[in-house]
Parts: structure tokens; sequence; C-alpha cells
């Protein structure tokens, strides 16, 4: 849809990507209304005046009939499928979409895009450097940095556009289609959102639909719940496997460990070639070996040259708030893993390290089972703090066999962890709970552990 121009559209929630697509549109010549449900003190994003100046409408503090009265809603991601504006307008039969269905309306560039419960930032960072450092004009957007509608007016027809994408926003495309989509794995997550795992899975899957016999599907082949989900695809089809037997069949091209070297194999074209061994990927722990190989798939479908992918992969720091060193203290390393917002960050996070492990834990979470973590803490973790809404529910499970700590505060976990830590330890930060009980977002929590542990000497 690029004929916008007088159509009418309400643009739902006023956080970053919300005011990016709303001036996208308003500057396509659309009628445009802002609303957000809260009040305007709480949106850091919200500029009135700029709005004003931009010609774009704005409520807040509740959305009113006016919402309804556009031709076409644009939903932030945040907006609960389940809410009452969206109830009210999907009654109403009026068109929904996501604002990285509005932003591909006026690509002009080839999109890269990656989702997966976990992983995808990480692959996204990754595989922009990539494409970065072979010299590609090379825009990384979505869910990580700024929003899709805040770069796609500089894209160009050989701009890379490497775009990270929720569950949330696929769950309200239409026309959307990226060259390349890797899907990274599937795991339980978001489903009070969804209303369960199979709503949360279709709106995963979403990020394929469109693709035709031109594109192509990056799947990981070590994930039974995506390989059963994309056996009949329209487009081309890729794998990804750490399994040293790795035997998949019909596809296309697939990156793989054989004696533990990073092997890419083109069957169209018949060839097979080391990219490097596994062991000199700079970021730690099987997970990110995992988004070395996707990136690695995206870069040879773009034909850049394995020595451009090695010497990425050698230098790659990784993500802020993704087992993040922070800083050594007397032979105590700490390290942030803020963004590992449920079990199974966690347990990548807990399979990252040999052991010697002071583990803080906890926050806001929805049904979390943490038997799942039982082998790896019992194997690898010292003494666990807890933290957050939900530490009288750790200390009740994990008590039992493990030394719990309840605290109220940041700077009161990493005091204790010092205090309690000896050379060699490592101190980790993984919550597997969302941050919302006591900061901003995942960001906000991985900041002040760090300025926490910066405190200390």
């Amino acid at each position: 849809m690029t004929e916008i121009e007088n159509k009418s559209f309400t643009v739902l929630g006023a956080g970053r990507s919300g005011i990016a697509v709303a001036k996208l549109l308003r500057g396509k010549g659309a009628k445009v209304l802002l609303s957000d449900g809260s009040n305007k003190d709480k949106l850091k994003y919200l500029d009135e005046k700029f709005l004003k100046e931009e010609g774009i409408k704005s409520e807040t503090g509740g959305h009113s009939d006016k919402v309804f009265e556009s031709d076409i809603i644009i939903k932030s991601p945040g907006i609960s499928p389940q809410s009452e504006v969206i109830l009210k307008a999907k009654k109403l039969n009026k068109k929904i979409y996501s604002e990285i269905e509005a932003a591909f309306w006026f690509c002009k560039g080839q999109v890269i895009a990656i989702t997966g419960t976990n992983g995808k930032t990480t692959t996204t960072i990754l595989t922009g450097e990539i494409f970065k450092n072979a010299g590609y004009d090379t825009k990384v957007c979505g869910n990580v940095g700024l929003a899709f509608s805040e770069i796609v007016s500089e894209v160009k027809e050989d701009t890379i556009v490497v775009l990270e994408t929720s569950s949330y926003q696929l769950n309200d495309i239409e026309e959307f289609k990226p060259k390349v989509a890797i899907l990274m794995n599937i795991t339980p997550d978001h489903l009070d959102w969804h209303g369960g795992f199979d709503n949360y899975l279709k709106a995963k899957l979403e990020i394929l639909k469109n693709q035709n016999e031109t594109d192509l599907a990056i799947i990981n082949y070590d994930d039974e719940t995506l390989l059963k989900a994309t056996k009949n695809l329209k487009s081309g089809k890729a794998y990804f496997s750490i399994r040293e037997n790795f035997n998949g069949n019909n596809y296309d091209a697939a990156c793989f460990l054989k004696n533990r070297k990073i092997i890419y194999t083109d069957k169209n074209k018949n060839t097979e070639e080391e990219i490097m061994e596994a062991g000199e990927i700079n970021i730690r722990g099987n997970h990110n070996i995992y988004n070395s190989l996707a990136s690695v798939i995206s870069a040879r479908a773009f034909e850049i040259k394995k020595e451009v992918i090695r010497d990425t992969l050698m230098k790659f720091k990784g993500v802020e708030h993704r087992i993040e060193f922070v800083k050594d203290i007397k032979g105590i390393k700490f390290y942030n893993d803020s963004k590992a917002t449920n079990i199974d960050s966690l347990i990548v996070a807990l399979e990252s390290f040999p052991g010697n492990l002071i583990l803080i834990l906890g926050g806001r979470e929805t049904g979390n089972d943490y038997s799942k973590t039982d082998e790896l803490v019992k194997k690898k973790v010292k003494e666990i703090i807890a933290i957050g809404e939900t530490k009288e529910k750790i200390k009740q499970h994990f008590a039992s066999y493990k030394k719990v700590t309840e605290v109220k505060t940041m700077d009161e976990a990493v005091e204790i962890a010092l205090t309690n830590g000896c050379k060699g330890d490592n101190v980790l930060l993984s919550p597997a709970c969302k941050s919302f009980d006591m900061f901003d977002s995942f960001e906000h929590r991985g900041t002040e552990f760090k300025k926490s542990v910066n405190k200390l000497n």
C-alpha cells in the first residue's frame, strides 16, 4: 500500500515506533491521529509541539472515538490484541497493521528479517556487522535500536535492512515480505499476550507467509517445532545446526558443525566450504554458535566472502545486556544478562559458564517453571540472590538444595555477591523474569546493575 495520500490513519501508542510511523505517514500525505492510553507525562518520546508542527493530531490519557473515524489503524507492539480499543476496532472491521508493515510499504531496499524466542537481537546486530564490513549500505533496526519507520526514508535500492521482528509486530502484517527470513527458535513466551503457544507460533511463522521462490527462509534445524512447522515453504530453505551428525535433506543451503569447524554448503552450486573453527568465535556459548551460523547463511546468500565473515565473528563483542562482561573485582567477574527475561534464556546463560556462579535471579513473571533449571543450578551455581516480586517463589523452590538470599535493591544484590564471592567466581545477573516490577525495561535493569557493580571496589 503506497497510495496513502489523504487516507486517514490512527496510530495507537506514542512510543518510539508509534511516533516514527506517525511522522512517516504524515510525510507521505496521510491524515494522522496519534492516540495513547497513558498520560502524557509518562510518554518520554512525546513532543506535542513537534507533532503540531508536523500536522499530526494527538490525544493522551485514553482512546476517544476519533480512533475509529480513521480508515486504517497502526498498532504499536505493546498493545494487546485483547485490549478494548483493538476489540472495538475489529468489531468495526477496521484494518489493523503493525509499524513494520507500514514501514515496509515504503522500503526500496532488501530486508533480512530475524525472529525467534531467543537470540534474535544478537543475530540481528551480528548480521548487520557482517554486511557493514562487506561494504554494504546497512541499516540495523526494529526491536533493536531505531524503529523501521525511522530509517526507511533513507533506504535506497542497494540498502540492506537487517530487521529484528517480534511476534507482536508479525501478528499484524499483510504485505511484509523479507528477502531473507531467519527463525532462530521457538519456546513458550508471551503466552498471556497471544492467548496460548499455538497463537504465538502462528505469529512467528507470519514472517514466512509472503515469501516466494526468489526468497530464502533460514530455519533452526535443531528446533523440532520449527522444523515440523516449516516443511512446506514456497521459498528457498536453508538450515543451521550445531549437531555434529547433521543430515538434513530438502534444503538449498546449510551451515553446521563438523569436527568443531563451521561448514557452509550450497546444494544448488554443489559446494562445501569451511568458514572457520567454532572456537574462534569471540562470543561464548552454544547459543552464540547458533546465532553465528544463521548469520553466516544470510551473508553467503549475498555472496559475502568467508574472510569477511570470519574476521567479523572473531572480533564481534556481543550485545549489551546479553551475557555482557561488566567488571573484574578482586578476581570476581560480573556479567550482565538482563535480557534474559524467561527460563529458556536463563538456561542458555547457565550453559555458557563452567561453574562457580553467584546467580542474581528474579523480577516479574507469569508461571516460570524453575524446575527446568534444577540440574544446571545444582551443577554450576554456588548461591542464588533473589530480587523483585518473585523472590519468595524463587526461595521456596531453590532453598531445599541451594543457599538463597532475598534482597530489596540491585545495590544490595551486587554488594552481597561481592562479599560472598571469592576469586574465580562469576556473578551473573540473569533474572529469567520481566523487569517491570522495579525497572522500566530490561535495558534499564541492566544499566542499573552495571552502575551498582561500578560503585564497588
